[in-house]
């Protein structure tokens, strides 16, 4: 008997297989081509997964579980995805949707808290109860774990950790707020800060090319001054926002995840150095373990497959 994990993003769509074992068997994908109807998406991904089926030789009767991550605050209970904004979903009907054209029972998660599931299970956080994964990407995500189980609050929106305030007044941030840590920690602030930088220091490494985040770090291993600053401040931000995470939860683990988790040690190092003495616990003998993500990309798919097993964990 498999899972089937659905990861849907603003870009592409992702299925795959996961067996008993949470290995990652089969996936494929195709692109989401925004904007779309509720309707018409959930046919698109019905269809995904029954060409992933296909490709391996299996009906839907082999299937013993979906599960699908959903970028916005899903309520599972009454499946509906009450706020999506690349999607245009407010208050609709979506899992549901998705329910009657699945055979087998469908789960589903906000898609931060499914790839932390994913991690959880299958990647760094083996062997912990609790954990919390932070996500680095276009925007700060989050996901927690507590006593084995995906902690999504009364709502269905808890683990939005890019909008804590860490700068009272600060840079404006997608939510409305000023401050937030996705602001200042996100892919998109980083390409930012380096984009403010080079205006005053046009001499530097950066101006060679278009800047990503890749580009930065590079840059920055190659000597350069201006990207080794953009990136201490940089992390000097995250890791406000890593210990505020760490002082309220003191999970057992708190792994980084998402694109800017492939620059390895080179970001993972300084941030413990930065973290270490502002977490209030910091004179404990045991304190939470700030690790790099194992799973890349497959974290969210493996995570949707196996929403069902949190009741193993309870």
């Amino acid at each position: 008997m498999y899972n089937i994990g659905i990861d849907l993003g603003g870009t592409n769509i992702a299925a795959g297989l996961v067996d008993r074992d949470l290995h990652l068997v089969c996936q494929v994908s195709r692109p989401t081509g925004l904007p779309k109807t509720p309707e018409r998406l959930a046919d698109d991904i019905h269809d995904l997964a029954l060409e992933l089926l296909e490709q391996n030789g299996l009906a839907e009767a082999d299937v013993g579980c979906a599960g699908i991550g959903i970028p916005g605050t899903v309520n599972q209970a009454e499946g509906t995805v009450e706020y999506a904004n690349n999607f245009g979903f407010d208050n609709v009907p979506f899992v549901r949707l998705l329910r009657q054209r699945f055979a087998c029972t469908l789960l589903a998660a906000n898609d931060a808290g499914a790839a932390a599931w994913g991690e959880y299970l299958a990647g760094c956080g083996k062997g912990t109860r609790s954990m919390v994964a932070v996500t680095l990407g276009t925007g700060v995500g989050g996901g927690i774990i507590l006593n084995g189980r995906l902690w999504e609050g009364c709502n269905a929106a808890a683990g939005e950790l890019g909008h804590m305030v860490i700068h009272t007044g600060g840079r404006p941030c997608t939510c409305g707020r000023r401050g937030c840590l996705e602001a200042y920690a996100s892919a998109t602030a980083l390409i930012r800060r380096a984009e403010e930088a080079l205006a005053d220091t046009p001499e530097s490494a950066l101006a060679r090319g278009p800047i990503d985040g890749r580009a930065v770090f590079a840059a920055a291993r190659a000597g350069d001054e201006t990207a080794a600053r953009v990136l201490d401040a940089f992390v000097a931000d995250l890791a406000e926002g890593v210990a505020n995470v760490i002082n309220l939860l003191q999970p057992e683990l708190l792994c980084i995840g998402g694109g800017l988790s492939g620059a390895g040690d080179q970001l993972l190092e300084p941030l413990r150095r930065k973290v270490a003495p502002l977490i209030y616990s910091r004179y404990s003998r045991r304190n939470t373990r700030v690790e790099l993500a194992s799973l890349g990309n497959a974290a969210g798919i493996i995570g949707a497959a196996v929403l069902d097993r949190q009741e193993d964990f309870s």
